[in-house]
């Protein structure tokens, strides 16, 4: 490993082999750094957190602090975050609340970009990416793929779908679809993501019965709940369909349309 004579690293903090920590950065107590992760000048990581392999971290990274809610009364939580994660300038990064469930999870392979803000008891999947001051409120579910844009705000308790794409400077009230563009003030859908849904290797097959299920959605006659049971009479066992109707009919919040 190497540790830069300026750094502060805690006798109670657990590092592994190829770990280098940069200048003026401090690593405090129940910090689990696990191998080859390289963490730049002046960043801050508190415990309990565990931090995977491979993650980078740029300068002026704060992660583990205490979450930013009054009602945390300094009960032992965790952050927890997977490997070959980037995590560039001033991302803060707040482990859970006793309330919450007590921990905030990242997945892998994320990009993360600066300003960046996951809050307390979020849970966010791999491969995310998230843009220059997205910022999740409490409580937030990101999963798998989805994409949030610069300066982009999510309520409390949202939950954004698998290959879901924000754009940027949206307000996030409800849950951001999947496979869909939201964007807006509040945010609006306007339709599948399909170049985006290209990119990632759906097939010509995929991409046309997802378009034919937010056809029903949006732009039919249908309620929520009619186009439901049509998108399951008419696509129903198709793997992503039967995802999007279980998306749809365990939101709490409502879904974007």
């Amino acid at each position: 490993m190497s540790i830069h004579t300026t750094a502060i690293v805690s006798p109670k903090a657990e590092i592994g082999s190829g770990v280098e920590i940069g200048p003026f950065t401090v690593i405090g107590d129940d910090v689990v750094i696990h191998n080859d992760v390289s963490i730049g000048s002046h960043c801050n990581i508190h415990g309990p957190t565990e931090i995977g392999s491979g993650n980078i971290f740029y300068p002026h990274v704060s992660a583990g602090t205490e979450p930013q809610d009054l009602k945390f009364k300094g009960e032992k939580t965790r952050l927890l975050i997977g490997e070959r994660n980037v995590f560039r300038e001033f991302i803060t990064l707040n482990r859970g609340t006793a309330g919450g469930g007590g921990v905030t999870t990242i997945g892998s392979d994320g990009f993360f970009m600066a300003q960046a803000h996951i809050a307390h008891d979020c849970h966010v999947g791999d491969r995310v990416i998230m843009a220059n001051a997205a910022t999740l409120a409490g409580h937030i579910t990101v999963e798998d793929d989805a994409q949030i844009g610069a300066y982009s705000g999510m309520h409390q308790f949202c939950r954004a779908g698998k290959h879901a794409f924000v754009g940027g400077y949206s307000v996030v009230v409800k849950d951001p679809l999947p496979y869909a563009k939201s964007v807006g003030n509040h945010a609006k859908c306007y339709g599948v993501n399909t170049i985006g849904l290209q990119r990632k290797g759906f097939s010509e097959e995929a991409i046309k019965k997802i378009h034919h299920a937010f056809k029903l959605l949006l732009t039919s006659k249908l309620n929520t709940t009619q186009a439901v049971d049509a998108m399951k009479a008419e696509l129903g066992g198709t793997p992503e369909i039967d995802y999007l109707i279980s998306f749809i009919e365990t939101s709490k919040r409502g879904v974007i349309k």
